[in-house]
């Protein structure tokens, strides 16, 4: 099992973090770090999150954190996901 970025998930996120420089650094910090958390501990808690409101397709979901939505598929064959984008709810 594997959990593999799309670009679009690095450019997206790239351009969200882009816009907390002007903000607090703690705040870019402690994001990073939950998103970091969350991302880690998908393949435990993919029960918990809900099929993607933007896909119809059952093995794409949503993690909503903080008017953000990521996206990932969970590819049932080989046991990978794969987060999709990052954007703002």
């Amino acid at each position: 099992m594997k959990i593999l970025c799309a670009p679009s998930f690095a450019k997206q996120l790239e351009s969200l973090l882009g816009d907390y420089t002007q903000e607090d650094f703690e705040d870019i910090k402690n994001f990073k770090m939950y998103l970091d958390t969350i991302i880690l501990n998908m393949p435990t808690k993919v029960q918990k999150f809900k099929k993607s409101i933007y896909f119809d397709d059952e093995n794409i979901k949503d993690i909503e954190h903080r008017g953000l939505i990521i996206p990932f598929y969970i590819d049932e064959e080989t046991g990978n996901y794969l987060i999709l984008g990052i954007v703002k709810k």
